[in-house]
């Protein structure tokens, strides 16, 4: 009898430590899904990138440290309207998908990161020589406006690109003005006002905008207030 009432708590305490690692690995396995389901939950569902968020906070991080190659780029689709007025919006939808891919694919075997910022337009933000800006950006757009075969449709994007270079603008400019003087870039080259290759000057950068937009887009017609 006594040596059965000492077995018994014994045995509780086996159970016990059996059972705590078990509860452990539910916990992390149940943290890592809830992780990975925010992180779906954040890219945008047609193109699989991130948002304007995750493009930002990169920037920001690599503003600090590796400014002398810091390149941000925003591109944009041409003709988006016309495609999607004539073969409908599924058509366009693929467009974008298949430029987002591209476009993320490029970036990510260049140590970069690319984002959706909204409709037609994506962002980039990675390192590169100065040197090799021109010619980088240059394949960058040829990649993008390679055909794409729609349900035996065949569409062909145009792609205007803007890219603001760290190093050609004030020491103090932090990941939005880099994302204004990009933006500015590619509306300089989508009008026509510049041709491909434009790189934004400190007066992009600093470009008033309408509600924290740039002027011309929908919505910066509205008042203030």
């Amino acid at each position: 009898m006594p040596a059965t009432t000492v077995l018994r708590p014994r045995s509780r305490t086996l159970i016990i430590a059996a059972t705590v690692p078990l509860a452990l690995a539910a916990l992390l396995a149940d943290d890592v899904r809830v992780r990975r389901q925010l992180d779906a939950a954040r890219k945008d569902p047609l193109t699989g990138l991130p948002g304007r968020d995750a493009l930002t906070d990169r920037t920001e991080r690599l503003a600090r440290t590796h400014r002398e190659q810091l390149h941000v780029l925003v591109a944009d689709a041409d003709g988006l309207k016309a495609v999607n007025d004539g073969l409908g919006h599924a058509a366009g939808d693929a467009l974008i998908a298949a430029i987002g891919h591209r476009l993320g694919a490029w970036s990510a075997a260049r140590g970069g990161l690319a984002a959706r910022l909204g409709g037609d337009e994506f962002g980039a933000v990675l390192l590169l020589p100065p040197t090799a800006t021109l010619w980088e950006t240059a394949a960058l757009r040829e990649q993008l406006e390679q055909p794409v075969d729609h349900n035996g449709h065949i569409l062909r994007p145009a792609v205007s690109i803007g890219t603001a270079r760290a190093v050609d603008l004030p020491d103090a400019v932090g990941a939005s003005r880099l994302l204004r003087g990009a933006d500015m870039a590619m509306y300089r080259v989508k009008t026509g006002e510049q041709p491909h290759g434009y790189l934004a000057t400190r007066h992009d950068a600093y470009t008033p905008t309408v509600h924290g937009r740039r002027a011309g887009r929908p919505g910066t017609h509205l008042p203030d207030g």
